[in-house]
């Protein structure tokens, strides 16, 4: 490869790193945009019941939401521990064999 060709290369890493954050930072957006209509899903009728009732019932109702929310998030902290060893053991294979 000649020089020009390899400069023109690394002119245009900057550029490339650019547009990844720049895509990465338009995909954030995007999807904390996309879950705001999430907060509107709260059913008046729950509301009211959950407001009518006494403290206690009240604070029961927020153990309840948070108890439930422990299944699904230790699963998705499992899978992404998971995938992450599995992709660090298979760099670590191809430093080896490579």
């Amino acid at each position: 490869m000649n020089s020009t060709a390899e400069s023109a290369k690394v002119a245009r890493r900057p550029q490339r790193r650019f547009e990844r954050r720049l895509l990465s930072v338009l995909l954030g957006m995007v999807f904390a945009l996309s879950t705001a209509p999430a907060f509107a899903q709260g059913c008046i009728m729950c509301y009211e019941s959950a407001k009518g009732a006494p403290k206690d019932g009240q604070r029961a109702l927020s153990r309840a939401i948070l108890i439930l929310l422990v299944p699904p998030l230790s699963a998705m902290t499992f899978g992404v521990g998971m995938a992450l060893r599995y992709g660090r053991q298979r760099d670590r294979e191809k430093e080896i064999s490579g």
